[in-house]
């Protein structure tokens, strides 16, 4: 903003001197104000492209899965973190009748909801509906803190879009958590609709059980603890990194389980809200039919709300494009796109064995577009959840799949709830 000037050759040696640049030191400050104010506005905008092309394979090049995982979750938790503007916000709103549905006696403004694993502990809760989430599930939470299994434990599978973890229910546990629902509630006691403290959006909270004593005592212990801060209790019973944890979906054990929790669900007071969470069981896609039809069984008899299709897979398709044997042999549950065939198999199953009673169905694995939620919800799933998508793709993900849905059912002429179980209809 200065330049130089001195005198020229032959003329009289002279210092330089400065002379001040035609434009206003006042007016460099407020243009570069104003050009960093809209650089932020850019950057925290989830729907900005930067997210997907830059920011989120940076973060990728830079760290490792565990790591990039952990800085994503620190980011949102100090409210660094992009969200919904504008047109996307006012969106929301307008694509409501299209693409609403009731569960649970709530409304949900859209059926794209995330799943759990990503935020373990509840401290991004605020951050994840920003981005356009309808419901957001945290946990797996334990009884008692544990660090879950040895490093490392996360694994990318970018030719995929797919990762292998074995985390093996790393959590802070329920005290630690009910603390962080607690902080998050104080000062919010005029919001009557539901625990994610906004309309037409749920908080689930995902129950886990600790690597030693009593099984049934854990997921016991996570109502007791954690209901009145849930709009929707999930028993996670398909981990594949717990071991033990998938022999309770046998039908005998998993009714046992269920009517344990459900009972200890009734037992609860009334929330705040005036309710009780519902509860749903999280199951395997690693399931033949018998044992799926024996796990619809177990939930309608012990009188569970719904079932979540699906957790990670241990098996590995032979249509991977990744090659490196290595990485696609380590041990974990492997989720992402590949996922997606066996989920949606598991879901039409089920959907066969539940269809005449009033359990919910909600389609996870696997689901990146819009395309993929309607053939979910064609397969009978009332709302969908993904996790890992969201990690490669970043936030601009659920509008983008929003938006994508909506265009799909226009030209069908149809809402979400016209087509959830058409496939069978």
């Amino acid at each position: 903003m200065l330049r130089l000037l001195s005198k020229s050759a032959g003329a009289k040696s002279v210092k330089p001197v400065l002379q001040a640049s035609i434009v206003p030191q006042p007016l460099v400050w407020v243009i570069g104000a104003a050009s960093a104010a809209a650089a932020a506005m850019y950057v925290f905008d989830a729907r900005a492209g930067i997210h997907e092309r830059v920011l989120c394979p940076l973060i990728r090049t830079l760290t490792d899965g565990e790591t990039g995982h952990k800085l994503g979750i620190e980011l949102m938790k100090y409210g660094l973190a992009p969200r919904l503007r504008g047109e996307d916000a006012r969106l929301e709103g307008e694509l409501e009748p299209l693409l609403g549905v009731d569960v649970f006696g709530h409304r949900l403004k859209s059926p794209i909801g995330l799943a759990a694993g990503l935020d373990k502990d509840g401290v991004a809760i605020d951050a994840l509906f920003n981005t356009g989430f309808s419901y957001v599930e945290i946990g797996s939470v334990t009884p008692e803190p544990q660090p879950g299994n040895p490093k490392p434990r996360f694994f990318r599978l970018p030719r995929d879009d797919a990762v292998i973890n074995r985390y093996g229910f790393n959590s802070l546990g329920h005290l630690s958590v009910v603390a962080t629902l607690a902080r998050r509630l104080y000062g919010h006691e005029g919001h009557t609709q539901s625990n994610a403290l906004r309309d037409g959006q749920l908080l689930g909270i995902n129950l886990g059980k600790n690597k030693t004593g009593d099984e049934i005592q854990d997921y016991v212990k996570g109502v007791q603890r954690l209901g009145s801060y849930a709009d929707v209790l999930v028993v996670n019973v398909s981990s594949p990194n717990t071991q033990g944890l998938r022999d309770l979906q046998s039908e005998e054990r998993l009714q046992e389980l269920l009517a344990s929790v459900v009972g200890e669900r009734n037992k609860l007071g009334t929330n705040k809200l005036g309710r009780k969470p519902p509860v749903m069981v999280k199951i395997a896609p690693d399931l033949s039919e018998q044992e799926i039809e024996a796990i619809a069984s177990a939930a309608k008899a012990a009188k569970a709300d719904g079932i979540v299709i699906s957790n990670t897979t241990v098996q590995r398709p032979s249509d991977l494009y990744t090659t490196d044997k290595t990485l696609v042999n380590q041990a974990g549950g492997l989720s992402g796109k590949p996922l997606k065939p066996l989920s949606l198999k598991a879901l039409r199953t089920l959907r066969k064995y539940t269809k005449d009673s009033d359990l919910v169905l909600v389609g996870c694995g696997g689901i990146s577009s819009g395309a993929d939620a309607l053939e979910f919800g064609k397969a009978g799933a009332a709302f969908v959840q993904l996790y890992t998508a969201f990690a490669y793709k970043g936030p601009g993900l659920p509008a983008k799949i929003r938006d994508e849905l909506a265009e799909l059912l226009k030209k069908e002429g149809k809402t979400w709830l016209q087509i959830i179980g058409e496939d069978d209809k």
